[in-house]
């Protein structure tokens, strides 16, 4: 290179994240950081304010900042609003910031918006959380179509497991696949700590007792699935003066309606006002449990070694165990001592009208990790799909009548050691049943 000739100067990919509602805020926080560090990289974040004030609390915990903000939220507003809204804001939003790449988190209505609007802009869309299924479009509502749909219109899809992973493929979408992790541990590193509350709320509870941290919020509880999870909650107060429940309610107009209907005036249960996300991970840290219908509540409590009650009919989130140890026997093992552990809230549900959504719930689960199971020893045989269904049903039936049975008899026996028997005589007997069900080999 010769002496004084200019070099030409690198110019930095723009990325844009683009987010608008508390859970997403936190997730991508730690990435929007961990961007602005990079020196190849023109960091930008575009907020929709889909939730306005929940989001100011996380941008603040985090010393984020907007280059955009479309402050779209409005009163009583319904999907269509947010969706029309976002839609429109970020195609000025885009055209003005150029964006090289439009990286956009999980579910919401704000993503899907963002996904498709950089589409329309032919701009690349990196999808953060990619890969959750429960395989029914209204559960949960609207979030499991708009991750389908975005799957659809993104080129980079960041699965934080290998089973996310796994569905993407199943369905084929185009662009790459990664495998990241859960971004909501990375958040959870800058908030949980030794400090203590800023909520004046939360220094009043006595944690001495056994606290009950719940969050209800989903769209698809609102009206009856709701009624019926504040009136179990009424019920839990009544019958347990030991327990504290501590309940930061949604702004939803809905929601709160139900909750003050149900659980005002109890002395052991707190409505609170919303918490920001440092109270929030730090009141699941402090507690006894969670109940929850979030999403991604249901990701950070287990990080923090809390049980979980799901206050939802399906969850995209129940496979972790499986995906994490391989084997169908571990996953009911883990099953197994979680329900031994919280034997009289299990034994209850199993007792209850929900008896049928309860097995309904574990026929689903056992059903897919057999599947699982299924497939990786017909690796190499030449079997049919109805072939590999029968085995599947065969073995799958067999594992939920003792579980059940067990749960009848009162959760008595070592239901452990029956799993690690009966794993004993699994081994090799799949296989060997799907080999003599092979098609021929074409002459």
């Amino acid at each position: 290179m010769s002496p004084g000739r200019p070099t030409a100067k690198m110019s930095k990919l723009k990325v844009m994240s683009v987010f608008g509602t508390r859970p997403e805020a936190i997730k991508m926080a730690p990435l929007a950081l961990e961007l602005q560090r990079r020196e190849s990289i023109e960091s930008l974040i575009c907020v929709t304010a889909q939730h306005r004030e929940m989001l100011d609390s996380v941008m603040h915990c985090f010393g984020l900042k907007a280059d955009a903000d479309l402050n779209i939220m409005g009163k009583n507003q319904t999907l269509t609003d947010v969706t029309v809204k976002a839609l429109k804001g970020l195609e000025g939003c885009f055209a003005e910031f150029r964006p090289d790449l439009v990286l956009v988190h999980g579910d919401t209505s704000t993503t899907f918006s963002a996904a498709l609007a950089a589409f329309y802009a032919k701009i690349p869309v990196g999808h953060v959380e990619a890969g959750l299924r429960t395989y029914d479009r209204y559960s949960p509502f609207p979030e499991e179509m708009n991750r389908c749909l975005v799957g659809r219109l993104a080129t980079l899809h960041f699965a934080p497991t290998a089973k996310n992973a796994e569905n993407l493929r199943a369905e084929a979408v185009t662009g790459d696949i990664f495998v990241t992790g859960n971004t909501v541990i990375d958040a959870m590193k800058y908030t949980v700590g030794d400090g203590g509350f800023a909520s004046s709320e939360l220094k009043s509870i006595n944690f001495s007792k056994r606290v009950i941290a719940m969050t209800c919020h989903r769209r698809e509880n609102y009206g009856e699935p709701m009624k019926n999870i504040f009136s179990a909650v009424r019920t839990v107060a009544l019958t347990h003066p030991d327990v504290e429940i501590v309940y930061p309610v949604h702004l939803s107009p809905v929601v709160r309606g139900a909750a003050n209907e149900y659980l005002a005036n109890l002395p052991n249960v707190h409505l609170i006002e919303p918490l920001d996300a440092m109270d929030m991970h730090r009141l699941m840290s402090a507690s006894y449990m969670v109940m929850t219908d979030s999403g991604g509540i249901q990701e950070e409590a287990p990080s923090l070694g809390k049980p979980v009650l799901v206050l939802r009919r399906e969850t995209e989130r129940a496979l972790d165990e499986f995906e994490t140890t391989g084997s169908w026997e571990e996953c009911m093992i883990t099953a197994s001592r979680f329900a031994r552990e919280h034997k009289r809230a299990v034994y209850h549900i199993y007792t209850s009208s929900h008896r049928l959504e309860l097995e309904k719930h574990v026929d689903r689960i056992s059903g897919e990790m057999m599947r699982s199971y299924v497939e990786a020893q017909a690796h190499g045989l030449r079997v049919s799909e109805a072939d590999k269904k029968l085995v599947c049903d065969l073995y799958r039936f067999g594992i939920t009548d003792i579980f059940y049975e067990w749960l009848e008899n009162g959760m008595k026996e070592d239901l452990e050691a029956q799993i690690r028997r009966l794993s004993l005589l699994f081994t090799g007997n799949i296989r060997a049943s799907l080999s003599r069900v092979q098609i021929p080999a074409e002459s």
